[in-house]
């Protein structure tokens, strides 16, 4: 058996895992091949890591990601930044890493952003909503 690098990637609710293992270049998303991710914007977005490190490193691994949590675009971060992780990983190459860091830092780190809890009292309106003033 081959080697196998296990990583995670997080953006606010959203935690995806990817598996990467010795193969022939498939990259799954929840068992979905990623050509066939739709819309196109969000399959692009996700095809940057693979792009930046190259034909050559991508053909010898294969990748699955299981994403669960969060909305549409927080998986889509979440997803990018644990196959990011896995392709670094798996090679072990440090001109890989820094390039990575050099165009865009979330593909290797998670965003640790939150979204800020509601307050008490008026909570639909949001965490910092305060009544109007009026001097008329």
């Amino acid at each position: 058996m081959g080697k196998i690098v296990m990583t995670v990637g997080k953006r606010k609710r959203a935690i995806a895992r990817a598996v990467a293992r010795e193969g022939k270049g498939r990259i799954r998303i929840n068992k979905i091949p990623i050509e066939l991710i739709e819309p196109k914007y969000k399959r692009m977005k996700l095809m940057e890591p693979i792009l930046l490190a190259g034909e050559a490193i991508i053909s010898q691994i294969d990748i699955d990601v299981t994403v669960k949590g969060g909305g549409v675009m927080g998986q889509m971060d979440a997803v990018r930044t644990a196959i990011g992780k896995a392709i670094v990983e798996f090679t072990g190459s440090k001109e890989l890493r820094d390039k990575f860091l050099a165009y865009d830092r979330t593909l290797l780190v998670s965003d640790a952003r939150r979204t800020e809890p509601h307050k008490p009292s008026r909570s639909t309106k949001g965490p910092r909503a305060k009544r109007q003033k009026s001097y008329r």
